[in-house]
Order: C-alpha cells, then sequence, then structure tokens
C-alpha cells in the first residue's frame, strides 16, 4: 500500500509530500492542473523512461520517493533473492534524475536497476488509465485475464517447457532437412575430397616424425662431424676421456687404505665412469645409424609435399586437422546413405513433442473453459447494476494452432442489447459501455491478484449520474480487501463516495506557475464537490447537493 509520495523538482512540482491513507481515495482537480503530473511521477517509480525535460526549471535534478507498506503482501522472497534489505513496515522506492540525463534507482537506499525497478513496481501499483480501455481489443491482454482467474501459472509453465521442446525438435528437423539437401546436392564432391583424404594414409605425429627425418638427412654431414668428434674425445685408445676416467678411480682405490677420502673419490669415479661409458656408446651407436640416402630423402620430402598440398586445400595445420576432416566428410556420407533413416527418428520425435504440446494445451484450455464460464458469470453479475440490464457477455474460447501461450484464441463478445448479436467488445462498445465493463474486469481480477494499490486515471469518462455513483462503489469495495484503490475523477458523484479526498490545483507563485496536491476535509470537501456540480459559481443550492451526496 503506498504510504506517503513525495516529489521535488519535477515538471511544475517544486515540493509535494502527501500522505495516502487506506481504502478508497480520490483525487480531484481541473484540466490541467498537474493531476497528469502526479501520475507521471509515479510512472518513473514503475521503471518508466525519464527525461530531463521532466525537471523543473532551473533544478539540477528532481527526486521521486515512495514508502509502501508491504506488511501483508508476503514480499519478502522478492527481496532476499535481490540481495536487498526487507522492511515490511516502511520500503522505500526512489528515483532520481539530474539535468546531465544520468537517471539512478534506489530500492530501500540499495541502488537497482530500472528492470528490477519496474519488475517491483509491478507488483506494487497498477496504473489503469484510459488509453488501457484498448488494451479490450488485444488478445493478449483477454487471454491474461482468462488466465488470472483461472490461476493456470503451473500449468502455462508446464504447457510452455512442452511447447519449447516441441518447437526445438521442428527447427532440428527442418536444419535437417536443410543439410542433407545440401549434401545431396554436393554428394559427389563430398565423396571425392573423402576419397582423396582416406586414400592419402595419414596418420597422427606422421608430419612431425617426416619433418625431423628430412631435417636430419639434410644436415647429416655437420651431424656426423660432430659426433664423431665426440667419440673421438671420449673413446680414443689411450687418450679417451672415458679410460683416463676409469684409470683415476683406480688411482684412488689404491690408496683408499692409507687415505680414507680416498675410497669416496674412487667410488664417485666409478659412478662417473659408468654414466660417461654409456654416453659413448650411445654417441658410437648413433655415429653408425646417420648415413645420408638421398632416394630416401626425396620419398620423405615427397610425402611432406603431399600433406603440406592437403593442408592448404583444405585450410588444415596438421595432420590431425586433415584427419579430423575425413571423419567429418564420413560422417556426411554416412548422413546421406542412412538420410531416410534420420529423417524418420527426428520425425518421430517431433510428433511425439507435438502430442504432449497438444495433451498440455488440453488441460490449459480445460482451465480457461471453466475460467471464461465463472468470467461471463460474474461480468454479468457486476454490468446489470452498471446500467446495462440487458447486457450479454461471453468469453469464446476457440482452438487454434500451438503458440507460446497456448492452443487457444480467446475473444470477449459483447451486446448491450438482447436483440443485438453479440461481437467483440472494442469493436461494438460505447466509450462509457468500455470503461463499465474494464472497471468490472479489474474488479473481477483484483480479487484474484493480490496488488497493494490500484489507480484509476478518469475510467469514469463516458458515464454519470447514478452509473458513476456504482462505478465509485465497486471501486469503495475493491478497497476494502487489503488493497488501496485511488480514482482521479472529474465526477462529484464519484469523488463523493470517497473515504480520503485529495485535490491538485496550481498556484502562481514569485517563481513561476507550481502544481500543488493537498487534503481535503470538512468544509473544504462539501466545496470542492459542489464546484464540481455547479462550476466555478458555487451556489447554494450545490453546496447542499453536495453534503447529500457525501451523506450518502
Amino acid at each position: 500500500m503506498l504510504k506517503q509520495l513525495i516529489i521535488k523538482n519535477f515538471t511544475l512540482i517544486d515540493t509535494l509530500d502527501i500522505r495516502f491513507n487506506p481504502g478508497f481515495s480520490v483525487i480531484t482537480g481541473e484540466t490541467g492542473a498537474g493531476k497528469s503530473i502526479i501520475l507521471g511521477a509515479i510512472g518513473l517509480l514503475l521503471g518508466q523512461r525519464a527525461d530531463t525535460k521532466a525537471i523543473k526549471a532551473g533544478a539540477s535534478k528532481c527526486v521521486i520517493e515512495a514508502h509502501f507498506d508491504l506488511s501483508r503482501y508476503d514480499m519478502e522472497e522478492f527481496f532476499s533473492q535481490n540481495d536487498i534489505e526487507y522492511d515490511p513496515d516502511d520500503c522505500i522506492v526512489r528515483r532520481e534524475l539530474a539535468a546531465s540525463g544520468k537517471s539512478r534507482a534506489f530500492i530501500n537506499d540499495t541502488p537497482a536497476p530500472l528492470a528490477l525497478l519496474k519488475e517491483l513496481g509491478e507488483r506494487l501499483i497498477d496504473v489503469h488509465s484510459q488509453h488501457q480501455n484498448l488494451l479490450l481489443g488485444k488478445q493478449d491482454f483477454q487471454l491474461e485475464v482468462v488466465d488470472i482467474i483461472a490461476d493456470d501459472a503451473a500449468e502455462l509453465a508446464l504447457y510452455r517447457e512442452a511447447f519449447s521442446e516441441y518447437t526445438d525438435s521442428v527447427k532440428a528437423l527442418g536444419e535437417l532437412n536443410e543439410k542433407i539437401e545440401r549434401d545431396r546436392a554436393n554428394a559427389d564432391f563430398i565423396r571425392f575430397q573423402y576419397d582423396e583424404l582416406d586414400s592419402a594414409r595419414l596418420a597422427e605425429g606422421e608430419q612431425q616424425e617426416l619433418e625431423q627425418k628430412a631435417s636430419t638427412m639434410s644436415h647429416s654431414e655437420e651431424i656426423k662431424s660432430a659426433l664423431y668428434e665426440a667419440d673421438n674425445m671420449l673413446a680414443a685408445e689411450g687418450a679417451g676421456a672415458v679410460g683416463n676416467l676409469r684409470s683415476a678411480g683406480g688411482a684412488m682405490e689404491a690408496v683408499a687404505s692409507m687415505l680414507p677420502q680416498a675410497a669416496e673419490l674412487a667410488e664417485r669415479l666409478n659412478s662417473a665412469y659408468i654414466e660417461l661409458k654409456d654416453v659413448s656408446q650411445e654417441i658410437s651407436r648413433l655415429l653408425e645409424s646417420i648415413d645420408f640416402d638421398p632416394v630416401e630423402l626425396d620419398a620423405i620430402n615427397d610425402r611432406l609435399d603431399t600433406i603440406y598440398s592437403l593442408e592448404k586445400k583444405y585450410h588444415c595445420e596438421s595432420v590431425e586437422g586433415l584427419l579430423a576432416r575425413r571423419n567429418e566428410l564420413r560422417e556426411q556420407i554416412d548422413n546421406i546413405d542412412n538420410s531416410d533413416e534420420a529423417l524418420a527418428e527426428l520425425q518421430a520425435k517431433v510428433d511425439a513433442a507435438r502430442q504432449h504440446c497438444l495433451d498440455c494445451g488440453a488441460r490449459l484450455t480445460a482451465l480457461r473453459t471453466d475460467a471464461a464460464r465463472r468470467i461471463e458469470g460474474e461480468m454479468q453479475q457486476r454490468l446489470v447494476p452498471l446500467g446495462m440490464p440487458s447486457v450479454r457477455f461471453s468469453v469464446a474460447v476457440d482452438a487454434e494452432q500451438p503458440s507460446r501461450n497456448g492452443c487457444d484464441r480467446v475473444a470477449f463478445l459483447f451486446s448491450a442489447n438482447r436483440s443485438t448479436p453479440m461481437q467483440p467488445v472494442s469493436q461494438v462498445a460505447s466509450g462509457g459501455e468500455i470503461a463499465r465493463v474494464m472497471l468490472s474486469l479489474k474488479a473481477m481480477i483484483s480479487g484474484a491478484v493480490k496488488l497493494p494499490t490500484i489507480i484509476f486515471d478518469e475510467i469514469d469518462t463516458g458515464v454519470s449520474g447514478k452509473i458513476a455513483e456504482k462505478m465509485a462503489l465497486i471501486m469503495q469495495q475493491m478497497g476494502r480487501s487489503d488493497r488501496q484503490v485511488i480514482s482521479i475523477t472529474h465526477l462529484p458523484q464519484i469523488a463523493a463516495v470517497g473515504q480520503t479526498h485529495y485535490k491538485v490545483y496550481k498556484e502562481e507563485t514569485d517563481s513561476g506557475t507550481t502544481s500543488r496536491m493537498i487534503l481535503l476535509d470538512g468544509d473544504a470537501r462539501v466545496r470542492e464537490i459542489a464546484q464540481m456540480l455547479s462550476g466555478s459559481d458555487v451556489s447554494e443550492a450545490a453546496i447542499n447537493n453536495a453534503k447529500e451526496l457525501l451523506r450518502k
């Protein structure tokens, strides 16, 4: 419930701090007094786009702040999920707009993105403006009304999951069909590419091994020279390092009994001798194995040329890439050869997914059909007292192809007279009739949705007299169930029913025109309603009439 609204430097408002009460409240004021400005400020709190032109001339920024009582609406989960401090008795929503164009939003003094502000706003306030009457012609709105009354959110979620699986399988089938068609058109070329790669008999690691062999054979003379020199230094008769190291170890062993340290040195020299001898033997084997064979080198280079040519042709950087490409081509060929089986298998999945979607849709349709009958009965009861004794209201639920919202097309049909056939409500209802239908729908929906605050912006357009009074009583009734209803109105019959009455007016000050909003009580309220009855010249009769309206 909206407890307090604070507006600073917004359009014609310099400072406004107004408190709101539970139940049914009304806001009155002449056209152009600033009622739409207040709605615009509330719209910013609900996440609407901001315009720097809305900042009062001469001010650096505007601030709109609202305080809400959420103690009866079980909204703690929203705050915990978004890591925002939860105070059910005083939830503060604030929007700041700087002249530089920068906009900031806060929920309980925690910075919040506009998307989050909008999500919270949709749970706090429903603003019904005059243009929303056009929603009666929108199928989505009509379907949403039926879904709210059907309380089918869980079933709708299951249906949407099934519909998503169905559309995904249809998409996969289409993609497979397109791929098979492309592959079939290129079948000969695909087989040629596969045969070319397969006949090359490629092996993983082959390129690196061949490149190493080619490098070794191309530098065989330098390699053999280095190996020969190393072999000679290590194993030359009488002068090789291996023999000298062995002799050094023997010398140390000879004096080990006389010099204790010599035994350890002899052991270390013998270990070094064993390792160096092993190295010398390995070098000797390499020396014998290195040989230059021009025929083999030519064969290696030819093989590498083949590999390099294939890599360039298939845009691969390695033999492994060529092998992967060959495997892809093999898979394409298998798909072409087995395309009928693959299509049949996927088609079966599509059929199963469609049937599951239709089954879920049928359960959703049953809930909607039952809700449609309840809506018809309740709307009949609500509209007859609103000056339409012969009204007929029907909710048609017709089958259509599965879509994200189900397998149903919903239409609200209406006739104000028994002799006139029912047609879509937006096509045959007058402005006043549409206003009464929308109010009745809102009243019905409000019983199913636990929304703290509903604001009606001149929903009484096109009605007057007793009908306006009955509409006021409906809004008053809506405000009795832990709900706050605020109506912006030009009709005294509605203004008189409000439990709380506010007036918006313009005032000329030294700094220019300013919009203000005050709470009316006692004589001030009587005079405001009398003025709504008679115009600027308030007569005694108008005063008495206003008192009578308030008494009733």
